[in-house]
Order: structure tokens, then sequence, then C-alpha cells
């Protein structure tokens, strides 16, 4: 009839990308299932993942044209010493309530491993603590991340400006974030976007020329509170912009960072601050031809011409020369490339295969808490 809505996809039990007519419906179900109660919808959180522009990367089931079941995949550029890579993050993953136990949580979720295999993306990562649910669809907890607590003064505020304001100029923003040595690619778009998330705390230094020495975000709707979770800068004007923080704030602060950011992780605990070392995520192999590529032509340019890393009937074979392994365990091959581990406290190697693997892995790979989904 000329001016009804259109009906939702063919109601069936097959994930589908929502269509422009689904997706209000979508979010309303992912506001109900999982921030009820809150004063601005999910969508509000997570603009780059749940927004509409991500609309084709987002996985329904319908039933008699009710949503029962979703996920989302956000393909992240990583860019890392070792090279560039497409990650999928994986996430908001919820069933209702009504249709739990029927198989839809797994199927919606092979149907976004899918997705990102089309998409090109090396590798999956989701953060769960259903680790056995997980397992069972081939992803293990690697990578690495420290968390430690700012409970003290850590350096004295000289020399900087603070001010805490979401107003900050993309641009700014967006320079000292690329500075990282581990950093996703963003558009000043999307940063514009990512400022605007509710609950969201910048601070920021600057120097006595008026140019952003650090920045740190706290806080991200209704996740992340009390967690520093993206930060940037030089050392000494990150140690000075989180002793502002937690003096304003007058509360401890956590920071959660990377293995590879020693600089900080050291003087921090130097300083008395509690560490703690846990996994990264839980990450899926997907391209392994693409990912085992990259890792070569990193170990090319070391002078490891001889290195292996490949996939042959079934198994992963890697090593040096004629000292090959082999393994057909998901979980060991991921311990191996992310970590946390060095590769020698994976495998027992021979002396030149662990020199190698060791100066080559674990690829440093870092999700800031804006990229997450």
């Amino acid at each position: 009839m000329e001016g009804s809505q259109p009906k939702f996809s063919e109601a069936s039990t097959e994930p589908h990308a929502p269509n422009e007519a689904e997706w209000p419906k979508v979010i309303e179900f992912l506001d109900a299932s999982l921030r009820p109660g809150q004063a601005w919808s999910i969508v509000d959180e997570y603009p780059t993942s749940l927004g509409k522009i991500n609309r084709h990367n987002m996985r329904v089931i319908s039933v008699n044209d009710e949503i029962v079941a979703h996920a989302v995949l956000k393909p992240v550029i990583l860019k890392t010493p070792i090279g560039v890579f497409k990650v999928a993050g994986i996430g908001s993953v919820v069933t209702s309530d009504s249709h739990r136990n029927q198989g839809y949580s797994t199927r919606i979720i092979e149907s976004c491993l899918q997705a990102a295999k089309q998409a090109d993306c090396d590798f999956a990562i989701l953060w769960t603590d259903l680790f056995d649910f997980y397992r069972r669809i081939g992803f293990e907890l690697a990578g690495s991340e420290t968390s430690i607590v700012i409970d003290r003064d850590l350096a004295a505020p000289v020399n900087f400006k603070f001010v805490d304001s979401n107003k900050i100029a993309p641009d700014a923003l967006l320079r000292v974030f690329n500075q990282h040595s581990v950093s996703s690619h963003r558009t000043l778009e999307e940063i514009r976007s990512l400022l605007t998330i509710p609950n969201t705390r910048i601070s920021t230094a600057w120097d006595a020329f008026g140019k952003l020495a650090a920045y740190a975000v706290e806080g991200k709707g209704a996740d992340l509170n009390g967690y520093v979770h993206e930060w940037g800068g030089s050392l000494s004007a990150i140690l000075a912009l989180l002793t502002h923080m937690r003096t304003t704030q007058k509360r401890d602060l956590r920071i959660i960072a990377p293995a590879h950011a020693t600089s900080l992780i050291t003087r921090l605990v130097d300083l008395g601050c509690p560490q703690h070392s846990g996994f990264l995520g839980m990450i899926k192999i997907l391209k392994t031809e693409s990912l085992f590529a990259k890792i070569q032509r990193h170990a090319r340019s070391l002078g490891f011409s001889d290195l292996v890393l490949e996939e042959r009937e079934g198994r992963t074979h890697f090593g040096r020369g004629s000292h090959q392994y082999s393994t057909d365990a998901s979980a060991d091959l991921a311990r191996l490339i992310f970590g946390p581990e060095m590769p020698s406290k994976v495998y027992a190697f021979d002396a030149m295969t662990a020199e190698a693997f060791d100066r080559i892995l674990p690829i440093p790979v870092w999700i800031w808490g804006w990229d997450s989904v």
C-alpha cells in the first residue's frame, strides 16, 4: 500500500545486514538489551560502529519482524612497526532472552566473520568473559594489555596549562594521536563524532607556546568509567596531566596501555603505581596468507630471509630453514603471533629459530578505547 512502511528482511533466522527501515528498530533493540534506563542511546556511545554509516557491517536475526539477535563488525586499519593490518572488531553481541540457546549468537558471529574475510581483514578481535563459548568459534585469548592504578601524584604540573573540556580541535588531537607507533587510521570527521560520546571526559595539557603537549580520555558512555583508555603526548606531559586529572576528579584512576609503551609503564611502576598485566582480548586469525606475508616481509627487513611461516595440509609450519615446527591448534598460533609471551616461551625452539622469532614477534597490536566495539 502506498505510504506503508517496508517490511523487515524476509522473516527467517538467517543473519543479514539491516536495511534502512530496520536500522532504527535495531538500535531500539540494542538500547533495551544493553543500555536500559540510560539517558542516551548506545549509538551515541559507539557512533563509528553502530551509526547508520556502518549499517552494512551490522548483522541481525529477525523472527516475525522482530529483531532477536545482533552483532556488529567494525573494520579498523591498524598501523604497526611490522606492517599495516586490517582488523575486524566485533561487539554488541546480544540475543533476546526469549530466543537464547537456539544457536543465534554463533550464527550471527560467524556471519560477521565471513563478512570480515570478504573485507580482507587479517584477524578479528573481541572483548568478553565467555571464553569457552568463543573458543568453540576459533577465538583465543592473546595480545597484551597493562592496567596501572594512578593512586599518587606523578609529576609537578609545571610549564603546562591544563584544560578539561571535550571542545578541542580535532586536528590537534589527531596530530598527537598519529605520533603513536601503533595506531588506527582515523579521519577528522571520526574524531568529531568521538568527541561527542556521552560520559567521555577529555583533559589536555598545553605547553607555553599554546601547542597540545598531551591528552587523555577517561570514560566512554556506560563503559570505562575511571579508565584512561586513550592518551598521547610526551612522557613528562602525560605524567603531569594524569596528576592533574586525579586531583580534579578526586579519585584514583587506571590507565590502560600496550606492552610496547615501555617508557610510560616503566616510569609509572618506578613511581610505585600498582600494575596488572593481562590479555588484550580474544583473537581469531582470518587471512593466514596475508598475515603471514606481512610478517615475512618484516622478517626480511630485519635480515631473516629464511623464515618459514606457511599453511600446508591443514597445519601451520614455522621456523627457520630446515628447523621447522608445526601446529594445528589455533590457540598456539594466536599466542605465537600476538603474544603476550615471547615466541620462545610458547615453543621450545632451537637457538637460531628462537633468535629470529623473538625479534620479529609478537605483533604489537593495540586497539585504543575509542576503537573498541
